[in-house]
């Protein structure tokens, strides 16, 4: 995945520290899909908005969902025994960025990041 986002990320022209940032965002975002939701699925979709140009990721699982969501983009939580900057991390790596999670149901995260 961080591959395929990475080459994504040439393809659309951005530069080697947006890559990086993209990628790394990604990066956690995947590890939270499978190790917090039990795998599930990402989609990598070039986006315009004008003259701009970027990348919209989406990752979905069906894992457990996240019950205090505010909680969680806090630097320093962790549900498990990580440093607790995935969360807030791939949101300030990111342009854009959206959660939605419903407890029992799963989690479904969107970032951008614009060229």
């Amino acid at each position: 995945m961080r591959q395929r986002v990475r080459e994504r990320a040439i393809a659309a022209g951005f530069s080697l520290v947006e890559q990086t940032k993209l990628v790394t965002a990604a990066s956690e975002l995947g590890r939270n899909t499978v190790i917090h939701g039990g795998g599930g699925e990402v989609s990598i979709q070039a986006v315009e908005e004008g003259a701009r140009v970027g990348l919209q990721l989406v990752f979905s699982d069906r894992g457990p969902g996240i019950a205090d969501i505010a909680l969680a983009l806090q630097d320093g939580y962790s549900s498990g025994h990580g440093l607790g900057m995935g969360l807030g991390g791939a949101k300030r790596l990111s342009n854009e960025f959206r959660i939605e999670s419903s407890v029992g149901e799963g989690t479904r995260i969107t970032i951008g990041r614009w060229k």
